[in-house]
Order: structure tokens, then C-alpha cells, then sequence
């Protein structure tokens, strides 16, 4: 079965892509109660590209989504979406902004007194579309992470993957040119978890958007460097042995505040640091 189409990229893809990065972290630091979390990093996204971020518990994955959107400002340096300094954007800008970024929470974030549809169809209701193309972009992207049949069921008649995969689809419903991912398969049994891969995966390959993944799961990005989706199958497809994929795919590790690694699969796994090696064994 072919896949199943969104409707047309946003016009400012294209724009955006001409110049710059889709983020950029420029010797950016925080601290909490005099705690540093994230001590001078840099790194940029690439425009189309998908970054998996690891680290221990309270290593700052989360802190850099969070510092990556808006919501907390860096202490020191600068960050930059899309080719715009956030740094110091007014609220305004930054929800104008925020527009553009798709975020995927680690535990779905869904509003339960809400029903699929709706909470898909939150955001596009805020800006006033109408209930016409409303509805058809919802049928449009819950056919996407094929869960059409849930339009009008709850969160709580859900199972655990289902929430994650409507989730998915409400962070991906406005046509973002980045999506940010927070432990996607955080929690999920491993099928269900590789379900969630292959539907991220399919957005990586079919429309390019460019992601920031923090997971905890390196089995999780391993599998993403090593497959691509093939539309003609639905399904991704393991990709010869050595071969990259069309679509960029790296890792980032932080350790003490620090990246002390930025680079794709075979590098990683060539690494010599043995602190990298015992982190990947």
C-alpha cells in the first residue's frame, strides 16, 4: 500500500532551507540553584537532517529541547531556530515562532477531556482555520500514523503507542519545518516501540523535516542510521551494510554539560574514548 500524503509542505520550508541551520547552539550555558546543566555546548542542525540526542539521567537532553523552543533562555550564548536568535525573542515572536517547530512530549501530553480530533485539531483551531480544512488535515495526518479509526475516541481508550502515535500526529498536523522529539519510545514495550521508529522514520524520509530526538534509547537510533522508509512498501527497509541513507541521520552525547560527541553511526561506533565505547556497548 502506498503511503498516505499530507497536505503541501509550507511554503517557508523552502526559504528557511536557503540559509543557516534549522537550530544552532553557540557556547550555550545553564545552570540551576548554581547546578550547571549544560556548561558552553555548541552544535547545529542541519536542515533536513534528524539528530538523537543521549546522555545519563540529568546529563540536560530535556533542558536543550526546552532551551531549543523557548521555554527556558540560556544563562549565556546563543541559540538559533530556523536562522532567528531566540536568545532574548520577545514572547510574541517566540509563539509566532513556535509555530513552525512541532513538538512531541514524552508522555503524549494529550488532553484526556479531549477527543483524538480535537486534540490533533488543537492548534490548527487557535489560528482560526476553517472546520472544513480543519477536519480534512486531521483525517489527513491520523491516516498518516495510521490511527484514522480513533477520530472520535478518547486518550484514555487508547493504548500506550496509540497516544504516542496521535501525539505525533498533532506535533506534525500545522506542517512544521522542525519537529522535536522528547523520548518518543520512552516507556513503550519494545514492538510497539519499534512501531514509533518506523512512524518517525517515515517523516524523516518522506517529508525531510528536520528533528532534534532526545532519547535514552541508542538501539533506538542505531535502527534509524541502519533503515530507511521505502514508500512503496509502507516499511522501512534495512539498508546495505555501509551505506548511508538519503536522509542525514547523527548523534549527539553529552557528559557533564559537555558534548563530548557529534557525528553519524559509523563514527560513533569507531569511537576510541572509552567512555563513548562503555556508553555504547
Amino acid at each position: 500500500m502506498p503511503a498516505p500524503t499530507l497536505p503541501s509542505e509550507n511554503p517557508a520550508a523552502s526559504v528557511a532551507s536557503s540559509s543557516g541551520y534549522a537550530i544552532e547552539f553557540d557556547n550555550v550555558s545553564i545552570a540551576f540553584d548554581e547546578k550547571v546543566v549544560l556548561d558552553g555546548i555548541s552544535f547545529q542542525l542541519h536542515h533536513g537532517e534528524t539528530k538523537a540526542v543521549f546522555g545519563v539521567a540529568g546529563s540536560g537532553k530535556s533542558t536543550l529541547l526546552k532551551l531549543a523552543i523557548g521555554l527556558l533562555r540560556p544563562d549565556s550564548g546563543r541559540i538559533f531556530v530556523l536562522g532567528e536568535e531566540i536568545t532574548h525573542m520577545s514572547e510574541r515572536k517566540l509563539f509566532e515562532l513556535r509555530r513552525r517547530v512541532g513538538i512531541v512530549f514524552q508522555e503524549s501530553a494529550l488532553f484526556d477531556s479531549l477527543k483524538v480530533y480535537e486534540n490533533v485539531a488543537f492548534r490548527l483551531m487557535e489560528e482560526g482555520i476553517s472546520a472544513q480544512e480543519i477536519e480534512a488535515r486531521v483525517r489527513e495526518v491520523l491516516r498518516f500514523v495510521e490511527l484514522e479509526q480513533t477520530y472520535d475516541m478518547r486518550p484514555s481508550e487508547l493504548s500506550g503507542g496509540m497516544r504516542r502515535r496521535v501525539a505525533i500526529a498533532r506535533a506534525i498536523v500545522t506542517e512544521p519545518e522542525v519537529l522535536l522529539y522528547d523520548s518518543p519510545t520512552g516507556g513503550l514495550d519494545p514492538v510497539t516501540s519499534n512501531t514509533i521508529v518506523e512512524l518517525i522514520m517515515k517523516q524523516r524520509d518522506v517529508y525531510k523535516t528536520s528533528a532534534l530526538m532526545v532519547t535514552h534509547r541508542l538501539q533506538d537510533a542505531f535502527t534509524m542510521a541502519t533503515h530507511e522508509f521505502d514508500k512503496a512498501t509502507n516499511q522501512m527497509m534495512a539498508l546495505p551494510k555501509g551505506q548511508r541513507g538519503n536522509v542525514p541521520m547523527s548523534f549527539l552525547i553529552l557528559k557533564d554539560g559537555k558534548v563530548i560527541f557529534d557525528g553519524d553511526a559509523q563514527q560513533l561506533a569507531s569511537s576510541r574514548d572509552d567512555y563513548i565505547r562503555e556508553y555504547i556497548s
